[in-house]
């Protein structure tokens, strides 16, 4: 076999499985998001699909266990069951009162979500405070710094 067959044959293969690792992590890699509404309506295959999911951290249902945080999201008057197992530490907005959290893993045939990373979504909003103007606003003549308190 001459040299040039010989590279040609190795390039192929390279090239092949070069292709078939990108396609293996990025059908692995998806993430696809769902609201717990639309959990309740899935079945099959698709429950079986990494996911993120998002809703409001049910008050009192936190669970520090030695290995694992369990609470419960809700939306819409449905809840999901959640058990965090990473190793990150939860972000603190995540204790608050009306905390949303987004939780990225895998559902389990239980129904329990078995999260590996969880977000805190800020549900706050910046405003100026009560009775200061903005800055550039007519009323505050531009000279003020607006003072921004989270509600």
């Amino acid at each position: 076999m001459k040299a040039r067959t010989k590279f040609i044959i190795g390039a192929g293969i390279i090239i092949a499985t070069l292709t078939w690792l990108g396609w293996l992590g990025a059908t692995q890699s998806k993430t696809y998001y769902h609201t717990l509404t639309e959990l309740s309506a899935m079945q099959g295959p698709e429950l079986q699909q990494r996911m993120r999911v998002s809703g409001y951290v049910e008050p009192g249902s936190i669970q520090r266990l030695s290995n694992q945080v369990n609470f419960v999201l809700t939306e819409q008057g449905k809840t999901l069951p959640v058990s965090y197992v990473g190793t990150d530490p939860l972000p603190d907005t995540f204790y608050e009162k009306d905390a949303q959290a987004l939780v990225q893993g895998r559902l389990q045939p239980d129904g329990r979500f078995v999260a590996e990373q969880v977000e805190a979504k800020c549900a706050s909003k910046y405003v100026a405070a009560p009775g200061q103007a903005q800055a550039g606003s007519p009323a505050g003549g531009g000279t003020q710094s607006p003072a921004a308190v989270a509600h």
